[in-house]
């Protein structure tokens, strides 16, 4: 993976910040495990503050100032 893009990999545990430094290719049905992980970790959010898609989550808010706390909230304890 280029250098540049290990950032976008980016992902928040309890345990700490991590990235991938190579494409984790070979996984099988990766795809469907993702989602149902996501769906288990913000479902009281989709669908209401969040929506998530292939590769990406958005966090949506209607207010400027209530947008931190959303990020807040979708983050996790």
């Amino acid at each position: 993976m280029h250098p540049e893009d290990q950032e976008k990999t980016a992902f928040i545990t309890e345990r700490g910040t991590y990235r991938y430094k190579v494409m984790p290719f070979g996984l099988k049905n990766a795809g469907a495990t993702y989602r149902r992980l996501v769906n288990k970790m913000f479902h009281e959010q989709l669908g209401k503050s969040m929506e998530v898609y292939i590769d990406d989550m958005l966090v949506k808010s209607l207010k400027l100032e209530d947008h931190i706390p959303q990020l807040k909230e979708s983050s996790g304890p």
